[in-house]
């Protein structure tokens, strides 16, 4: 990249950029991402962006791939830098596919190419970030939400007051916590209460029908149920396995 600034807005294509040498930074709708060397930032169709370079040279690889359904998985997560990317590989086979003439061997590092992108897309999140402020207090937002239901478990939670509590449509909260627990937010309201009933099973010698009802199950019957469908005993079987 030559220019010191560029202006960008790739309505129909998703662009990649990866830093091989170098920094740059990225002004997207909701903030500033800095890119370092070794990164990779994936954004996605329909967003603008605004390029700076950083350090003194800034050698990168650039992709634009169409907006088609192969590449949907981009625009459900937005604008997110990817550490330790390591596509030193892919930039072997983006030169070989610029430099070669032959179609045999351009099919081949095609063939590489497209590894390679499959490998982004299934990258799991926790090797994801956004250095984007905006999403940071959202997640932190989240943990004190789920912080404050675990010391009400007793509390009849179902997704109109968790999405109350959190100042979040619901739709959104259920987004925001398949993204950082990999649940959905009722499923993480019943993951706290059997984590909790386990700690209680093992820790007192409470009757089960207390700790159904602290842990906010009025009917032991369906607390039994609901804690061996987790854990694959009976709330006294675990107690006694433990014991």
């Amino acid at each position: 990249m030559k220019s010191r600034y560029c202006v960008a807005a790739f309505l129909y294509v998703n662009t990649l950029f990866y830093s091989i040498h170098g920094q740059g930074k990225f002004r997207v709708p909701l903030g500033e991402m800095q890119l370092d060397e070794g990164q990779l930032i994936i954004l996605p169709a329909g967003q603008s962006f605004e390029v700076t370079i950083v350090s003194k040279q800034w050698d990168i690889i650039w992709v634009n791939l169409a907006d088609s359904e192969r590449w949907t998985p981009f625009n459900k997560r937005g604008a997110v830098i990817v550490d330790n990317a390591m596509l030193e590989g892919l930039h072997h086979a983006m030169e070989l596919l610029y430099l070669e003439r032959d179609v045999e061997n351009r099919n081949s590092a095609m063939q590489v190419v497209s590894r390679y992108l499959y490998r982004i897309i299934d990258a799991p999140l926790s090797d994801v970030h956004t250095h984007d402020e905006k999403e940071r207090r959202q997640v932190s937002r989240l943990h004190s939400l789920f912080s404050a239901v675990e010391k009400q478990l007793q509390f009849d939670w179902d997704m109109e007051s968790l999405s109350e509590k959190a100042h979040y449509s619901a739709p959104h909260l259920h987004r925001l916590c398949l993204q950082v627990f990999g649940r959905s937010p009722k499923q993480h309201v019943i993951h706290l209460r059997m984590t909790r009933a386990k700690s209680l099973l093992l820790s007192t010698q409470w009757p089960v029908s207390n700790i159904a009802s602290y842990v906010g199950y009025a009917n032991v019957f369906t607390f039994s149920k609901r804690f061996k469908k987790s854990t694959g005993l009976s709330p006294s079987a675990f107690r006694e396995s433990v014991n």
